[in-house]
């Protein structure tokens, strides 16, 4: 009986010496870490991790940073603008000058436009597209089943793009809600026929709500609605804010005056304005 029991201390003396060295060992390390943490420890940024906290944390790249983060950076050690970020816009830009203690910076609210009015209303198909719900994959089939190959897929991509649920797909055309839009330009980059463009939010903001760049006579045959390079519009204007680029009128957002002379000589409808009131495009004549 007597050998059984030292054979069992034994045995329990090869189990607990080790836990007990390993136990030893955890403990120290401990020490060892909180020691060094709190000799070699980083000093933190207060004022820069109070600018990060502010930010929206979109991480959307209107900015021209890769990230909110460096934004933050750039506005703690280099001192740009503080109206760079256009989700958060005026009021954010107002908050961050506060802080930093610099001159607030004048943010003019902008809006994304989708530059296509061919709803299925205005144009047709030319074959039956059955792959991926895409606008790029689309895209690269014949530049997609559209008549017109310059317009818009209505796919969804820059719906899904979107973050903050701003764009639907309408009569086979994205359109932009003006009042959830930050011009993140998370959608510009989506759209593989480059329809989308940032165009700055007045009382009434005029553009030509197309991208074809073919003769009048063959826009007309895919689009009805499509700008035919008639030069109406170019004359009507007295602020010399619409020019031509090859057949496709286009207005200069800085000199345009938002008089309405252009909407109200196009022929085909192709200009329209959005009222910030409703938030709407203006309604197309057939």
């Amino acid at each position: 009986m007597v050998p059984v029991m030292i054979s069992l201390a034994f045995q329990l003396g090869d189990v607990l010496i080790p836990v007990a060295i390993t136990g030893i060992l955890a403990i120290l390390f401990g020490v060892v870490l909180v020691i060094v943490a709190k000799f070699f420890a980083i000093p933190t940024n207060e004022k820069l991790a109070q600018v990060r906290e502010m930010l929206p944390s979109v991480n959307c790249g209107a900015c021209g940073y890769a990230s909110c983060d460096g934004y933050a950076a750039a506005l703690v050690d280099d001192g740009v603008s503080t109206g760079k970020c256009t989700v958060g816009g005026a009021t954010l830009s107002a908050s961050l000058s506060a802080f930093l203690g610099v001159e607030t910076q004048a943010v003019e609210k902008h809006v994304a436009c989708v530059m296509c009015n061919g709803t299925t209303r205005f144009t047709r198909t030319r074959y039956e597209y059955q792959g991926i719900d895409d606008c790029v994959t689309a895209s690269m089939m014949f530049a997609g089943p559209w008549a017109c190959i310059y317009g818009c897929l209505g796919l969804g991509s820059c719906v899904k793009a979107c973050p903050f649920g701003a764009i639907e797909v309408v009569d086979g055309v994205a359109r932009v809600d003006n009042d959830k839009c930050t011009s993140c330009e998370l959608c510009v980059v989506s759209c593989p026929k480059a329809l989308i463009a940032m165009i700055p939010l007045r009382e009434h903001t005029y553009q030509v709500q197309c991208r074809n760049t073919t003769n009048g006579a063959d826009t007309r045959k895919v689009c009805t609605v499509g700008c035919i390079g008639c030069q109406r519009c170019v004359k009507a204007c007295g602020d010399d804010a619409i020019h031509m680029s090859g057949p496709l009128a286009v207005i200069d957002q800085s000199k345009c005056t938002d008089c309405g002379k252009c909407e109200l000589v196009c022929p085909t409808k192709t200009i329209h304005h959005f009222n910030p009131e409703t938030a709407e495009v203006s309604e197309v004549v057939s």
